[in-house]
């Protein structure tokens, strides 16, 4: 077992956090009334989700996929209070951990299955999982509950699901979580290849349905570059696409997924569950591909505001160290090479709540895509301009990833007067430059250009309510 040694400041905090939260001893089944929270259900069009209490709900999520596995409680609660404090509002996390899932030990010792065994969970190691879900959930964070990544349930080697075990572990999962706060997200990096493997996927949303009543959105993670609407479109279960984007190359379009699935029927809500991680090599799986070259937090930002304006209903981003919480003596996946508890605080996290905030001040659920009013400037490449509009006219805002200028069409916008602003979204500053009665045709000039240098357009009828 590899441990990390935090400062004794760090240690302190973190202790009496978890004495004031009441959760210092083991947490057992969270299906009790005093886990109880609003659940998230699609929202009234398929655009976008909501609580059940009927608020927008922004999906900011982060990829912490090893989170139960290789962390203790108190590493945990520093990773949750650091992603609830920057802005996230989902974690995404596996309960049959890629990297040596079935036969590393969790940090207390446990096994996540005896005898390898998805009919027989160790209650133990699931112990783990109710403490930091309860732990999330208190924190005001969903879990994206992964209930296995993908070779455990594909045909070969490492299969160890078949459709009756799936669907008795899907009910294990939906009755113990009924009352806490998650998203089931199934597929993890991986598509359905056979009709065995559609049967087992199938079995273990049922069971999962089964289990939790029905509570809790499912969704399918697929393998990357892909998307589930190509994989289990037709499914009844599945509430909301999830593409993953991937990590071939800088500059590509994140938005066209989004586009592809938003013209599909039945209409759902779209998200980008996994795109270009910061930190992660640049097109780690292609032949040939130079390790030094890594995603940055431009790359991450871009990937986001393309997603988002081309309607996406949030957004996940990525660390390649934090994913895997890697730390000094484990052995580094992908080329991680800083301890996740330094990459927590890579600029691109801080960035991705910057966009989030942005969003909800902007009445993000109303937005739609409007690449029509761009009459000018960059359409395709890396410096290509996205566009919303909202539902009412009211607000239009736009993204230059580059920063560069471009003509549009302020036929679309209502009301009287309208302030323009630029709103830096590296560092989260807004620039008011104009009032005035906006119509017909205008051309706009960020206050800079170049490589990193993203800026987002606001225009909005005064007295617009946010």
């Amino acid at each position: 077992m590899t441990t990390f040694a935090y400062p004794k400041s760090i240690r302190r905090a973190v202790a009496a956090a978890l004495v004031l939260a009441g959760v210092a001893a083991a947490v057992g089944g969270l299906a009790t009334a005093a886990h109880a929270r609003p659940t998230l259900e699609i929202a009234p069009g398929g655009r976008h989700m909501q609580t059940s209490e009927g608020e927008p709900f922004f999906y900011l999520g982060d990829t912490a996929w090893a989170l139960f596995h290789r962390l203790t409680r108190e590493e945990a609660e520093i990773y949750l209070r650091d992603r609830a404090d920057k802005g996230f509002t989902v974690i995404q996390a596996v309960a049959l951990a890629e990297l040596r899932g079935l036969d590393e030990p969790n940090a207390y010792g446990d096994l996540p299955l005896i005898g390898r065994d998805p009919a027989q969970p160790n209650e133990a190691y699931f112990a783990h999982i109710d403490h930091v879900v309860a732990r999330a959930n208190a924190l005001g964070l969903t879990v994206g509950l992964l209930p296995s990544w993908g070779r455990y349930w594909r045909d070969g080697d490492s299969q160890i699901f078949t459709p009756a075990s799936a669907h008795a572990y899907g009910r294990f999962l939906g009755q113990r979580y009924r009352d806490a706060g998650v998203i089931w997200i199934l597929g993890g990096d991986s598509n359905v290849r056979t009709a065995n493997e559609r049967a087992i996927i199938d079995a273990m949303a049922r069971g999962l349905r089964e289990g939790d009543g029905g509570r809790h959105l499912i969704t399918f993670h697929p393998r990357g570059p892909g998307l589930s609407s190509a994989q289990v479109r037709d499914a009844d279960w599945l509430d909301f696409y999830m593409n993953q984007s991937s990590h071939a190359a800088r500059d590509l379009d994140t938005g066209l997924y989004v586009e592809h699935d938003r013209a599909l029927t039945p209409r759902r809500p779209v998200i980008d569950g996994e795109p270009r991680y910061e930190g992660i090599p640049v097109g780690f799986y292609n032949h040939g591909h130079d390790p030094r070259l890594r995603f940055d937090d431009d790359d991450a930002r871009q990937a986001a505001w393309w997603a988002v304006l081309a309607g996406a209903a949030g957004h996940t981003y990525g660390n390649n160290n934090v994913w895997q919480m890697w730390a000094p003596g484990r052995d580094p996946a992908i080329g991680a090479n800083r301890p996740w508890s330094d990459a927590i605080d890579d600029p691109g996290a801080r960035q991705m709540g910057l966009l989030r905030r942005f969003m909800e001040a902007h009445d993000f659920a109303t937005l739609e895509p409007r690449q029509d009013l761009i009459l000018d400037g960059p359409r395709h490449g890396a410096a290509k301009v996205r566009l919303a509009r909202a539902a009412d006219g009211q607000r239009i805002i736009a993204y230059s990833p580059r920063g560069a200028p471009f003509t549009i069409d302020l036929g679309a916008l209502d009301g009287g007067m309208h302030t323009q602003s630029w709103f830096d979204p590296r560092y989260g500053a807004t620039y008011r430059f104009r009032s005035e009665q906006s119509q017909g045709i205008q051309s706009f000039v960020p206050p800079s250009s170049g490589d990193g240098e993203d800026w987002v357009l606001l225009i909005e009828a005064e007295g617009a309510a946010p």
